[in-house]
């Protein structure tokens, strides 16, 4: 098929050359880009010998201005992000039916990741941390967060993960790239401890700034994450909520990443980076006191904007 019968759908994130596009019928997705997207179509093969739900790779090869390209089988139009978004109907609160659908495609993900575990090896979860966390970049943007007790936190959250299963991850796992068929964009894949990519879908929420977009009741979460609970018991023994506070310390550090302003004059970009700043020390207090992070504590980011202007950071 040729490139000009394929629609653009959008650029890929972190590949500057990339971008996705959708066949005329909308059965097939054709991505370009560099080596990154070599190597990700190779790892989502594997996932999809291994019975991962992913879209079947349809065809590879290099444009003719030497852009790798992929055509991917379509998993369906509407992700569980677009089904929440169709859903609030005027309100907020996500609707029950996309809770139960992300937990439905979590558990299936969980379940193959945990029948198909990663030998461990020396180093592997200072890894996933410096990975999931870009915290290479987090601590070049803010240093004066790398510090011995954040470093002592991070530790403590590994030492919690030393005996959970390491699996093939997406590392950017949430409602934009669930559809009820299966898991997309695989583009920062990686080994992960399991649950690290299935847990925080809810719990993450709050990071956004609760301006926009939708939010998940205390009661949803719950019931979220007792699904993946009797998923993990089912195959493990053990519930895998229990490493949520590490996951959420890491992904403190995620939301965090690339978000310091080179502009001085946009207020609203130096007002979001404080506000990730706050989130990132809010959660790494609650889990060097409890073990846990708590994101219905989080303030949203008008409350934060109101008490940042008082002068009031704490």
């Amino acid at each position: 098929m040729e490139a000009t019968e394929w629609r653009f759908v959008k650029k890929r994130t972190a590949d500057s050359d990339g971008a996705v596009y959708v066949s005329p019928d909308g059965r097939r997705y054709r991505r370009t880009g560099g080596e990154s997207l070599r190597a990700e179509a190779a790892f989502q093969r594997q996932l999809a010998e291994l019975g991962y739900p992913v879209p079947r790779l349809l065809e590879e090869g290099v444009t003719d201005d030497a852009h790798v390209f992929v055509v991917e089988e379509s998993l369906g139009e509407q992700s569980l992000h677009d089904l929440a978004v169709a859903s609030l109907d005027g309100g907020r609160v996500l609707s029950d039916e996309v809770v139960d659908l992300a937990g439905q495609v979590s558990a299936r993900l969980l379940l193959v990741q945990a029948a198909h575990p990663v030998a461990p090896a020396p180093g592997l979860l200072r890894e996933w941390i410096e990975q999931a966390g870009f915290t290479a970049n987090v601590f070049k943007e803010n240093p004066d967060l790398d510090t011995a007790r954040t470093h002592a936190v991070l530790g403590t959250a590994l030492d919690t993960l030393e005996s959970v299963p390491l699996c093939r991850g997406h590392l950017d796992y949430g409602l934009p790239n669930v559809l009820p068929a299966g898991v997309i964009d695989w583009q920062h894949h990686g080994v992960v401890p399991l649950g690290y990519d299935v847990l925080p879908t809810l719990e993450v929420v709050p990071f956004k700034g609760g301006n926009k977009g939708y939010t998940a009741t205390a009661e949803q979460r719950r019931r979220f994450l007792s699904v993946l609970d009797e998923a993990s018991r089912s195959v493990t023994g053990e519930s895998v909520s229990q490493h949520l506070g590490a996951y959420l310390l890491v992904k403190a550090l995620f939301f965090l990443a690339l978000m310091r302003p080179t502009d001085p004059a946009r207020a609203d970009k130096h007002l979001k980076w404080q506000y990730r700043r706050h989130l990132f020390a809010k959660g790494l207090e609650q889990y060097e006191r409890t073990g846990e992070v708590d994101t219905s504590l989080f303030p949203t980011l008008d409350d934060f904007a109101v008490r940042h202007r008082a002068g009031d950071h704490s």
